[in-house]
């Protein structure tokens, strides 16, 4: 089973829209992800990465750094919060530390599935490195590879390849994340392209030059950690388990302070480049993050 990604936040927009303000509200209920008792990926995992369709070296670094930042102590900095700051709020939740270490790679530059891809694609390739117990395999496909659902209600998804009665402490998950560059940056690359929908502000400057790649960033850094928290669909989440809610999806949008829709809140810029983020990691990479939920505060947290 896969959940998708992206959705709501839309339905945020069309909301605001609609001119319903906060204010008209009687009680804004407080944010809560319940624990349904199900296994969590904790400990040690393997993330490996299926790159489907060609990406440039540099496009490829920049989410392998980004992967590896997650659990590094050397991104850390005084300027600026981290990746690995970002990541840590995973601990908060049941089970304490998901470790993230980079695993095998695949690069599939030919296209062997062709470049219109269905669910059951998706699936075969995340079991072409042959994963195992304690990973995450994470499919990525190119900016001209058109997947079931892309651009019309999701930007990725993430799942288990083991059945429920399969269901233990370390499954089988993958993820998957396309590149929006060409075909949707209004809707799975936004900030950094203009909206689909609601108010039109200018776009913030991607910071690490690649609109597809570092939406793409914002993306991932959203389903690794609905997977490590929910990743056979028993973790925690609101809502319906087959379309839930989950540890960063519930948080949609909200990257600065003072966030709301449309705006993706008071971010930090570099003074140089005009680009926007929020993190830093690895290599002097700087990241544009999305907001968590923190389960001590059971409110969703941002960086900066």
């Amino acid at each position: 089973m896969a959940y998708n990604y992206r959705f709501a936040f839309f339905l945020t927009v069309l909301t605001a829209l609609a001119g319903i303000s906060s204010a008209a509200l009687v009680k804004e209920q407080p944010l809560v992800l319940k624990y349904h008792n199900g296994a969590l990926l904790k400990g040690n995992i393997n993330v490996n990465l299926v790159w489907y369709g060609k990406f440039t070296p540099t496009q490829r670094s920049v989410i392998v750094d980004f992967i590896r930042s997650l659990n590094s102590k050397e991104a850390t900095t005084s300027a600026a919060p981290s990746v690995a700051s970002w990541w840590k709020t995973t601990e908060k939740y049941k089970g304490g530390a998901s470790t993230l270490v980079i695993g095998k790679q695949l690069l599939l530059e030919n296209y062997p599935l062709g470049k219109s891809l269905k669910n059951p694609n998706l699936r075969a390739l995340s079991t072409k490195l042959n994963g195992g117990l304690r990973s995450i395999t994470v499919v990525l496909t190119a900016k001209d590879v058109s997947v079931e659902g892309f651009c019309m209600n999701r930007c990725g998804s993430h799942g288990s390849s083991v059945s429920t009665s399969r269901r233990a402490a370390n499954g089988e998950a993958y993820v998957w994340v396309g590149n929006a560059e060409t075909m949707c940056p209004g809707y799975c690359a936004w900030p950094f392209h203009q909206p689909i929908y609601g108010p039109q502000g200018p776009p913030l400057v991607a910071p690490n030059g690649d609109v597809g790649v570092d939406g793409m960033i914002i993306n991932l850094a959203t389903l690794l950690a609905n997977t490590v928290t929910n990743p056979f669909k028993n973790g925690y989440f609101q809502g319906p388990p087959t379309a839930p809610l989950e540890a960063v999806s519930a948080c949609t949008g909200m990257f600065g302070s003072g966030s709301y829709p449309g705006y993706a809140g008071l971010v930090l810029v570099d003074k140089t480049t005009g680009s926007s983020y929020n993190a830093r990691g690895l290599a002097g990479r700087k990241y544009l993050l999305p907001a968590m939920w923190d389960p001590q505060t059971s409110t969703c947290k941002t960086l900066v």
